[in-house]
Parts: structure tokens; C-alpha cells; sequence
């Protein structure tokens, strides 16, 4: 099954990590951001892992050093540890999923980036993505899932079906992800999981929007979203390929 984005997916723009602001005590992935965002009418990605006691946290790194005064990995400490845990120059600490979706209320779209096994992009073992269904089922507002591993995002269609899903892509540069094996790079490159995991949209690099693939995808019906977009300039020549953008550090245009 092949759940398609909401409308308001399309049209309504996605701040990156919340409508963060490091000048106004606004981290990104946190609460003061995306109660921001809700305010400025924008729609919200977001990231999410697991915790060690298996509950689905917003953050995006693998480890705590650059938000936070506290050094290790996220995901060797449980939600109500990580709920203590203050993001660096800010009164926000890190927000679970299911305080988001509470602050939220449905009332902006909310993209959801599953950060699980990116370093090798291998099956999971599943946890993350029960947690993000688990609670999802029931939520009122317009919302859809995504990641850069397609298992994972298989995952999603093994336990929840009918919520949108989609790939987040990239154009796999041998520098930046020289971890994975060149083959893996081309595989994920083509974006050849999209049918195998039933996905409606991708959400690709903005400088690498004019990939034959990405057209061809969009020819097939696919969605195009994009990351990350940080001008007004960007934004336009995005939005000739794009169906939507994610943005950050300015004032997106909200079409009327």
C-alpha cells in the first residue's frame, strides 16, 4: 500500500528541525522551535531515535557533544534521563516525540526523519519505528514518515501501513559517506528502494534536484520534497523541480 503526502504537505513550508533561532534561545529539534513554528504557520521536520528504554526522542546527532553540555551517545540512556538533559543556550531540554506531538495538536504537518543504522544503513532491529507508530496511531494532524535507511522505512510500512512514507536521499558523495562501500553509495543513489518500500515522496539534496532520477520519480507520481533550503533565492529555484522545501535561518514564503 502507497500512502500519498496530505495536501498540506505540499504547500505549507517545513522548517528544518523547527523554526530554530540560535539568538532567540531557539536549538534546533526543540520545543521553544516548534511551538515557533507552529505560530509562524510553518510545517515541521523533525528527527527521532530510539532510547535505550525503546521510546522514540527528537535529536538529531548520535551523540549528545554539540547540543549539550554532556558527552556520550543518545542512545545509551533512557527518555527520562535524556529529559533532564538541557540543550546548550536554551531553557529547552530534549523533547520525546510524544511531547511533541502534544505541543502540536495537529494543527501544522510534521515530517518525521528516522535517524536508525545510518552508519551502515542495515536492517534494524525495528524499535524505533514501533515507538514512532505506536504513537502516531491516533494522531489527529497531518503527518508522514521518512529516512535515509530503507529499512527503516520499511519498518514503517510493516507497522503502520497507512501513514505516507518516503526516502530521505542524497547524491551519496564518496567523501562524506566513504563509511559505506561504493556499492551501497550507487544503490542508494538510485533510489532503487522507493517501490520496494512502497514510498510516495523522497526528500532530496536541493543542489542535486536536477538528477534524471529524481525526474523520473516525479514523472511516476512521486512527490519531491527537498532539504535544506537557506535563501529565498534557493527556495525559487527549488520550487522549479520541488514540490515543497525544507528551510532553515530565514523566512520561508507561505503561498496564499
Amino acid at each position: 500500500m502507497r500512502a500519498s503526502l496530505p495536501e498540506t504537505m505540499l504547500t505549507t513550508p517545513l522548517a528544518h528541525r523547527g523554526y530554530h533561532d540560535a539568538a532567540r534561545r531557539r536549538p534546533e529539534n526543540a520545543l521553544s522551535a516548534f511551538q515557533a513554528a507552529v505560530t509562524a504557520g510553518y510545517g515541521i521536520e523533525l528527527d527521532v531515535q530510539v532510547t535505550a528504554d525503546g521510546h522514540a526522542v527528537v535529536f538529531h546527532d548520535d551523540t549528545l557533544d554539540r547540543l549539550t553540555d554532556r558527552p556520550g551517545p543518545v542512545a545509551a540512556l533512557t527518555a527520562a534521563e535524556l529529559g533532564r538533559i538541557a540543550l546548550r543556550d536554551s531553557d529547552d531540554r530534549i523533547p520525546t516525540l510524544a511531547q511533541v506531538l502534544a505541543l502540536v495538536g495537529g494543527r501544522v504537518p510534521l515530517l518525521i526523519e528516522m535517524k536508525d543504522r545510518l552508519d551502515d544503513m542495515a536492517p534494524s532491529d525495528g524499535r524505533l519505528a514501533s515507538a514512532v507508530a505506536v504513537l502516531l496511531t491516533g494522531y489527529a494532524g497531518p503527518a508522514a514518515v521518512m529516512s535515509y535507511n530503507p529499512h527503516a522505512v520499511a519498518d514503517i510500512a510493516r507497522f503502520m501501513p497507512h501513514i505516507p512514507r518516503g526516502l530521505t536521499t542524497d547524491d551519496y558523495d564518496a567523501v562524506e559517506y566513504a563509511r559505506l562501500p561504493a556499492a551501497r553509495r550507487d544503490h542508494l543513489r538510485d533510489i532503487a528502494d522507493y517501490d520496494r518500500v512502497g514510498a510516495s515522496f523522497v526528500s532530496h539534496k536541493a543542489s542535486d534536484l536536477g538528477r534524471p532520477r529524481v525526474a523520473a520519480l516525479k514523472r511516476q507520481g512521486a512527490a519531491i520534497l527537498c532539504w535544506t533550503i537557506r535563501s529565498h533565492l534557493e527556495e525559487a529555484k527549488a520550487r522549479r523541480i520541488a514540490d515543497n522545501i525544507t528551510f532553515e535561518g530565514y523566512a520561508a514564503v507561505i503561498p496564499a
